[in-house]
């Protein structure tokens, strides 16, 4: 045995149900993962393991456990998060000397590989947010064109838009066409994100901060969605009054849910003639994939999304301010084109706000 190799035998004679559920009180996690790791302990790790003392852990009943697991035709994405967890928690009783190597050594154990998502069309988009209730019209150009997932989206607040002033047309662009009468957005409007809420499993909404430094950003928006944001602002019951009031909220004023939203969405998709598997989501990778279109560098795609692994923070640099007006300018012209073909396609909107 190499100097250093050796650990006291007595010491790793806990049990891993005690180690990891201290384990998960001791980190300094957010309220839902702190609330996934407790359920992995319970319901995939506990139950074939738990009772094991450390060092009897071993790697062929590492194996044999994630085997069961698989047999019982628990999901491929539970199996591999489930496995990442009890690795995660070895390791620190490695670092705690209270065993001399870690079990969980299965090449590639711990991936997931995700299922291809369907992609969102541009003019799917502007179909669903035709279709949806209209209180949710610019959540859903919001999570498409800002590339924000529902968590943040629903934790806005009102003060976190940055609208352009309004003003009266030049001579020049009168002389081009413009209306004398008609007021002009003069700039780039821009939203700040540096929260998120989670939804418990039992039910209560917490807000948090993002997981990384690159998950608060400012993303500048394209032009072509201000009249649905100024109507949205403009609109009774659509928001909350004054500056930190919620930027969304249900038919009945409480802060949309996900499941109680999952519903309006399937039905507007439905009515959309869109793509049934669509989900919210999917639309933040449609606003990646038609930011990339316009040129921006992976950089400034990574910017804009605020990507939270630590290898792509490392990696990837804040895209400047300026660079990203410019990206909203270029999207804004893809976008107008796409809303044009959609409004001859689809006619007059749909504004029932009957549900939720």
């Amino acid at each position: 045995m190499k100097r250093g190799d050796w650990v006291d035998p007595d010491a790793g004679k806990v049990k891993l149900v005690d180690y990891a559920e201290k384990w998960v009180k001791e980190r300094d996690l957010g309220d839902r993962t702190r609330e996934l790791y407790s359920g992995y302990l319970k319901n995939h790790v506990g139950p074939h393991l738990g009772d094991l003392t450390l060092i009897e852990i071993s790697a062929p009943r590492v194996r044999t456990w994630r085997m069961d697991l698989i047999d019982a035709g628990t999901g491929a994405s539970t199996v591999a998060k489930s496995y990442r967890f009890l690795r995660t928690v070895l390791n620190t009783a490695v670092d705690d000397e209270l065993i001399r190597k870690n079990p969980c050594r299965i090449k590639g154990a711990g991936q997931e590989k995700a299922a291809e998502r369907p992609h969102a069309s541009l003019a799917e988009v502007f179909r669903i947010a035709a279709k949806i209730q209209g209180r949710y019209r610019l959540l859903v150009l919001l999570a498409a064109f800002a590339q924000l997932r529902f968590g943040e989206l629903v934790a806005l607040r009102r003060s976190d838009l940055t609208l352009p002033l309004l003003r009266t047309p030049t001579k020049e662009e009168i002389d081009a066409g413009a209306d004398p009468d008609e007021l002009i957005d003069d700039g780039t409007p821009v939203v700040r994100v540096d929260r998120a809420l989670a939804q418990l499993d039992s039910g209560e909404q917490k807000l948090k901060a993002p997981k990384s430094d690159a998950g608060r950003r400012t993303v500048a928006l394209p032009a072509a969605i201000l009249p649905v944001l100024r109507q949205h602002l403009a609109t009774p019951g659509f928001t909350d009054a004054g500056p930190n009031g919620r930027l969304f909220r249900g038919a009945k004023g409480a802060t949309p849910r996900r499941n109680n939203f999952n519903g309006t969405w399937k039905a507007a998709v439905r009515k959309a003639e869109a793509n049934p598997e669509l989900h919210l989501h999917d639309l933040r990778h449609a606003g990646a994939t038609l930011t990339a279109q316009t040129g921006a560098t992976l950089k400034e795609i990574m910017s804009r999304i605020g990507h939270s692994s630590t290898r792509a923070a490392m990696v990837y640099q804040h895209a400047t301010s300026k660079r990203d007006q410019e990206i909203a300018v270029a999207l804004n012209a893809l976008i107008s084109a796409a809303m044009t073909e959609a409004e001859a396609g689809t006619g007059e909107a749909d504004g029932d706000d009957s549900t939720d």
